[in-house]
């Protein structure tokens, strides 16, 4: 599997510090991408890092900040010329993960992404995504897009099984092995009807794939 850039968005309304950021931020092999309004930050795609600047044009930072950690589990970090501690105080409890007053330096910044970035994988490392999909195997919930999914016990070790690694077919063998017993011989039609619940409840035909003669594996999820 190739590695994905860390996706990172820049909220910063000051266009020379924000080309700034963006230009060093690629540099260091990120995917940085700009906005300079609430608006915009709250349209963009997906993302694992924010760098928020409370100062918008449109919007209060603090409260962009608060509904920004309700839609998503990025990882958070206040950018801002406000060095007080009720600001500090406000914005991390809004959901901000840290928070540096400028001017500061592009070292710090860096030091301080891949923080936040360490903090938030070991929180995730229950979480199995895929696409719109989120497979949450400590808690053994399932959410598609903002939906989640009620799935029986069997039905949720099907999908963690193709989940696990998405892009590889799994044989009904190795399902049923897994999710049944060490060593099954019984028939595989159990599976199949398994298989076609699971799609009715992902609300997509597509979503589990089958590879003839080989087994399985989970499709494309927008």
């Amino acid at each position: 599997m190739t590695d994905v850039p860390v996706r990172i968005l820049i909220v910063e309304d000051d266009p020379g510090i924000s080309a700034s950021l963006q230009r060093g931020l690629t540099r260091a092999g990120y995917d940085a991408y700009a906005v300079s309004t609430a608006a915009d930050a709250l349209a963009a795609e997906s993302y694992d890092v924010v760098l928020l600047d409370l100062g918008l044009p449109d919007a209060d930072g603090t409260e962009l900040c608060g509904t920004l950690r309700q839609r998503s589990d990025s990882a958070i970090l206040v950018i801002t010329a406000r060095g007080e501690e009720p600001d500090r105080v406000a914005a991390l409890d809004a959901g901000a993960d840290d928070y540096i007053v400028k001017p500061f330096g592009f070292a710090e910044l860096m030091a301080r992404i891949r923080a936040v970035l360490r903090r938030s994988r070991l929180t995730e490392t229950h979480l199995l995504r895929h696409g719109s999909l989120i497979i949450d195997t400590r808690t053994r919930r399932v959410t598609a897009g903002d939906t989640e999914v009620s799935l029986t016990p069997t039905e949720f070790d099907i999908l963690e099984c193709l989940a696990t690694d998405p892009g590889r077919v799994v044989s009904r063998q190795e399902i049923l092995e897994r999710v049944w017993n060490t060593h099954w011989y019984g028939p595989t039609r159990v599976l199949d009807v398994h298989i076609a619940a699971l799609r009715r409840k992902l609300g997509d035909p597509s979503a589990i794939q089958t590879v003839y003669a080989r087994g399985f594996r989970l499709g494309d999820l927008e």
